[in-house]
């Protein structure tokens, strides 16, 4: 453990923002959530909305990350970029999150390794589809490493993406999973309606993934 401090003091985290929400998304929604989103992103995807995380932040040792995380008093942390897996230092962060008791999940675009990431840790793997003009990044290898608590998500940008993540979930046998596939509509571009229509058509035991806090606030707002 003594090691371990030493660490989180010793190296730094390129932060965009910590804030205190609710969960908008995965089987977590709705509950009281401290978001830690960290800076850098090595993807952009056509319907990004935090392209604001695509700078440098602003750098803090992971021990500071964890003082703001014990004074919010809130027990779900959401670890979430940009890409939080550019930074080597999100994982000792990640354990030491969980060795005091936190529930925590880790919001990933789906490019890079999630094998160093702890296994208690739950894990929201994006995949990209082809409207995203980020799909040829996908590490598929990581669809052999998710947890049975972990989830993948799916953002649509229309009918050929909902046909793309269809493909994906079936090929590679998602629906077996604990928790059901998420498919969120890119808001304001896909209406919800139609997705739940071609989900109803198909009878696909999947989980619609609206964007809570984007109807709760403006969509454009930040920090919530």
């Amino acid at each position: 453990m003594n090691q371990m401090l030493e660490v989180l003091q010793e190296n730094t985290l390129n932060i965009t923002e910590i804030y205190k929400s609710v969960q908008g998304e995965t089987h977590l929604f709705g509950l009281p959530t401290l978001f830690v989103r960290t800076a850098g992103c090595n993807l952009r995807c056509s319907w990004c909305d935090t392209p604001y995380s695509f700078g440098r932040g602003t750098s803090m040792k992971p021990s500071d990350v964890m003082r703001e995380v014990v004074d919010s008093g809130l027990n779900n942390i959401c670890v979430t970029g940009g890409e939080p897996l550019l930074q080597k230092e999100i994982f000792p962060l990640l354990t030491h999150l969980c060795n005091e008791g936190y529930l925590v999940s880790l919001e990933t675009g789906g490019s890079l390794d999630i094998t160093p990431v702890d296994e208690r840790v739950i894990t929201i793997l994006d995949i990209k589809c082809p409207g995203s003009k980020m799909h040829q990044k996908n590490y598929w290898r990581n669809l052999e490493q998710l947890r049975d608590h972990d989830e993948v998500k799916f953002v649509l940008l229309d009918r050929a993406d909902y046909d793309y993540a269809k493909d994906i979930i079936n090929k590679h046998r998602l629906l077996k999973m604990k928790n059901p596939p998420l498919l969120s509509p890119v808001h304001g571009e896909l209406d919800p309606k139609d997705l739940v229509q071609w989900i109803l058509e198909d009878r696909l035991n999947v989980r619609l993934n609206l964007q809570m806090h984007k109807y709760i606030w403006d969509p454009l707002k930040k920090g919530v």
